[in-house]
């Protein structure tokens, strides 16, 4: 039995240790790649850089830093009112009596079953209708936003208002007892309970506006507003030399595009993982 266990430990273990591996691997390849010159990525593909081009890093940031900042307005400004917007309806679907309550969450539950791709023409005749689609100007930022906006809300009011379910609701009673009207209830007892969820919802929301390439593709009309995405792929058309692709500054600029999102998963990352399990005990 003593060895049957250890068999199958060790098999156990060399799988995981297999998927891990495929699954790190491409990250490492990135950034090896980005230290190499045009010579070595061709003619040792597999080889660790000789030499270390450092310069490749400076060529990057220099491209996509507009692009970066881009992504970051529009990223930042997107989160804070999604995070505003869906605590706000997560808070009055799981707390608030009113007529209608559970139809109306389930036509929001209804949107998670459309497609991205099949709402990406009516949110472009509405901008256009709303006349934000325009060749320059901070509206090409509202234009962007406003997509996001309306296509990250129902999944994050679902899990807020699936977490606030699964609090006491003793505890927004005796608040309303000692006269703490709704919104007082909202930002001072709700708010600090849902702040691993609040977490959670700022890092798939950032992963899915950070990553996103067809929609800042079709509203923006002028490159001065492209997102990060988007300043990848003119990289790439600006990094030809004849026929040739420089590969070394185009991976060193994936992985300065990737710095913001691991640097928020670090700094939230105990908050994501809270989020994560929070409402998975009934309280």
């Amino acid at each position: 039995m003593t060895v049957k266990r250890t068999v199958a430990a060790f098999i156990h273990h060399a799988i995981i240790i297999f998927l891990l591996v495929l699954t790190l691997y491409p990250l490492f390849f990135t950034v090896i790649t980005s230290f190499k010159d045009n010579e070595r990525f061709y003619q040792h593909f597999w080889a660790l850089p000789d030499p270390w081009v450092m310069a490749n890093y400076a060529d990057a940031f220099r491209f996509i830093m507009p692009y970066l900042g881009n992504s970051l307005i529009i990223s930042a400004a997107s989160i804070l009112v999604i995070l505003l917007t869906t605590s706000m309806a997560g808070y009055a679907f799981a707390r608030l009596r009113f007529p209608g309550r559970e139809v109306l969450f389930m036509a929001v539950l209804a949107l998670l079953m459309i497609p991205s791709v099949l709402q990406l023409i009516p949110r472009f005749i509405l901008l256009r209708d709303l006349g934000l689609l325009v060749p320059t100007g901070i509206r090409q930022y509202v234009a962007i936003m406003l997509g996001y906006l309306g296509g990250q809300q129902a999944f994050s009011v679902f899990i807020i208002r699936s977490f606030f379910d699964s609090q006491p609701e003793d505890l927004f009673e005796a608040a309303r007892i000692d006269g703490c009207n709704e919104f007082r209830a909202y930002y001072q007892i709700a708010i600090p309970l849902i702040k691993p969820v609040l977490a959670t919802v700022a890092v798939v929301t950032l992963l899915a506006i950070w990553n996103d390439y067809l929609w800042p593709l079709i509203v923006t009309t002028d490159k001065k507003y492209y997102t990060v995405a988007l300043g990848l792929l003119q990289y790439k058309g600006v990094t030809l030399l004849g026929t040739l692709i420089l590969y070394g500054p185009l991976f060193a600029g994936y992985v300065v595009a990737a710095l913001p999102l691991i640097i928020m998963y670090i700094v939230l990352m105990k908050y994501f993982l809270q989020g994560l399990t929070a409402g998975a005990i009934k309280m």
